[in-house]
């Protein structure tokens, strides 16, 4: 397992959640929801977050179907992954499957207590969350880094 802390972004149309990993990659917490329908101001959010917490990555969430295709969203998250890839460099972006992420952050806040109205704000940080826990434990299974990279293209 590779040191260091990591981010994790849940890319969604009205929001973007935001997750961080202690520098051993054990334990994954929020960080913030990053308003989304500005996506120029979306990118210098996530700009500023990535200066602040100098991770040794980025992993991002890709919307697959249950099975295993992309759609429109995936498209979608791709284009923000290569955008914010060039906007981060040198810090790697890599996309991770996201698959059933936002399912189970919403029962893990509803079984919490957490009420389906109060939970709108912060169901982006948790989705962010489980991207990241399930990317450590990935690497930490297999002993390579997550999913694949986003190539920076100029």
């Amino acid at each position: 397992m590779r040191r260091g802390r990591r981010l994790a972004i849940d890319v969604g149309d009205a929001r973007i959640g935001v997750a961080s990993c202690d520098p051993d990659g054990i334990l994954a917490t929020p960080v913030e929801t990053v308003p989304g329908r500005d996506v120029p101001a979306a990118h210098r959010r996530l700009g500023r977050i990535v200066e602040e917490y100098e991770p040794i990555e980025v992993v991002v969430g890709l919307p697959r179907s249950l099975g295993g295709g992309e759609g429109p969203a995936a498209v979608k998250v791709r284009a923000f992954a290569q955008v914010l890839a060039r906007a981060i460099a040198p810090v790697p972006v890599r996309l991770v499957d996201e698959r059933m992420s936002t399912v189970t952050a919403t029962q893990g806040l509803r079984a919490s207590g957490v009420t389906s109205k109060k939970g709108r704000s912060v169901i982006d940080q948790a989705a962010a969350v489980v991207i990241l826990q399930n990317a450590l434990e990935s690497e930490r299974a297999s002993g390579a880094a997550p999913g694949e990279g986003v190539e920076v293209v100029a």
